[in-house]
């Protein structure tokens, strides 16, 4: 046997050998305890438990990732795009064939806080379990009792992914949560300074999961950090179906350490503040699902903890307030390409001094999606439009409409960049490329030439 072939054999087997133990250590089963019903009755548990229960889900967002368009309330059939294939959410209905119907409580906290399924799977981290890891014993029961008593079974049979084998293995998943997912636990809320604080720390970083989108991510995918222990936790998030997931800490240009508590409130229940505003899809189901329907108390402990938060990594952009820009706009000075798409295309809302009416429009100076060093948000903005959620504090849609048809490439870059440098803005510039490539990605049609 040559030595070649000797090499061949021995990497094979080594190989064999490797998978054979890594699938012995993902089956190894991961002692979780029983919490028991407590002190509640859950065979037939109390209207105020399921009431509790209703909203605790409500805080979670469940509704969001398990109700389709279209489709009936928590019967999952969701589609979740991932970069090896589409995700479909489950059917989190008392149903008994297709739903949670025949789960234990400890078959639903091993779900919710351990992300392992009755029958030992794993489930994909869509299922953002590391963060619900938090969640209180107490809080689960009623959360439990909801879904079993306060949802209506619907008969939906849950769709497999579209993930191909063999990226569809599922003990690959078991190693990544054994690895990564933070062990179970309750907060520990004798560490803040105020019982505000401790509950605004418990809803951003265990029901609110707000990390899950807004910290970055290594490349296993596990979010650097899980609380406000590391400055890396809610300083951004990645790319979320075109919308970037912003920065949530305290700096000054692309964070909310411009914004007050009450911007903050305001921005969870209404959508907008009044120099400020919701981008994007993501954010918009939050505050239309979730967050509108919360308590101003819960509400307020949140932002009091989001403005805890040192600020996060250092960024490159700057805001110095100034009113050059808005004076030479009126008095026709400002004669580059730039400002003349945005005389001709923004202005009309947003105003020449881009401080808009905030409860209206959002402004554009100093205005952190505008200042981010990720300038995705604001280009797929101006190519697509977004509308706001009408909510029950401010119930009305109001909308910007997209500029894909209107503008070029090369013209959408003069326009973004003219904002982002402009009225005291100090951020990069944009290239005409980093337009056409997410214009391809949203399947935005340019204009045939510029004008």
């Amino acid at each position: 046997m040559n030595t070649v072939k000797k090499v061949l054999i021995a990497a094979v087997g080594l190989a064999v050998i490797g998978v054979g133990g890594a699938y012995m250590y993902a089956s190894q089963a991961t002692p979780t305890r029983n919490i028991g019903p407590g002190a509640v009755n859950l065979a037939a548990p109390s209207a105020q438990l399921i009431e509790k229960g209703k909203y605790i889900a409500t805080a979670g967002d469940c509704i969001a990732c398990h109700t389709a368009p279209d489709g009936k309330q928590f019967a999952g059939g969701l589609s979740m795009a991932t970069p090896i294939g589409a995700l479909y959410s489950t059917n989190i209905t008392p149903d008994k064939a297709t739903g949670i119907g025949n789960y234990s409580l400890d078959d639903f906290d091993r779900a919710v806080r351990h992300g392992i399924t009755p029958n030992g799977g794993t489930l994909y981290p869509a299922m953002p379990y590391p963060s619900y890891a938090k969640i209180s014993d107490d809080d689960l029961r009623a959360l439990y009792a909801y879904f079993m008593h306060g949802v209506a079974p619907v008969a939906n049979a849950n769709r497999a992914s579209d993930i191909r084998w063999p990226l569809s293995l599922n003990f690959p998943l078991a190693i990544w949560r054994k690895m990564y997912a933070p062990p179970v636990a309750p907060l520990v809320l004798n560490k803040y300074e105020s019982a505000m604080l401790a509950r605004g720390a418990y809803l951003v970083q265990g029901l609110g999961h707000c990390g899950a989108c807004h910290t970055p991510r290594a490349s296993t995918m596990q979010e650097l950090a899980q609380d406000e222990s590391s400055p890396a936790y809610l300083s951004g998030g990645p790319v979320i179906d075109g919308w970037l997931a912003v920065n949530l800490r305290s700096n000054p240009a692309g964070g909310l350490g411009r914004w007050s508590e009450q911007d903050i409130v305001d921005t969870l229940s209404k959508a907008r503040n009044d120099h400020s505003a919701v981008v994007g899809t993501p954010m918009a189901e939050v505050v239309s699902h979730s967050t509108q329907h919360m308590t101003k108390e819960d509400l307020t402990a949140m932002a009091a903890y989001l403005k805890s938060l040192s600020a996060g990594p250092a960024e490159k952009a700057a805001y110095k307030e100034s009113n050059v820009t808005a004076l030479a706009l009126k008095s026709g000075r400002e004669d580059g390409r730039g400002a003349q798409l945005y005389l001709d295309n923004c202005a009309a809302c947003h105003r020449t001094d881009a401080k808009s009416n905030g409860k209206v429009f959002p402004a554009l100076a100093g205005n952190p999606s505008v200042l981010s060093d990720d300038a995705t948000s604001l280009i797929k903005l101006i190519l697509e439009g977004s509308t706001l959620p009408s909510t029950q504090a401010a119930p009305s849609n109001l909308g910007m409409p997209g500029f894909a048809w209107r503008l070029s490439d090369e013209e959408t870059a003069q326009l973004v960049t003219f904002v982002r440098q402009n009225w005291g803005n100090q951020a990069s510039a944009v290239s005409a490329g980093e337009v056409a490539r997410l214009r391809k990605q949203i399947k935005a049609e340019p204009v045939a030439a510029a004008h």
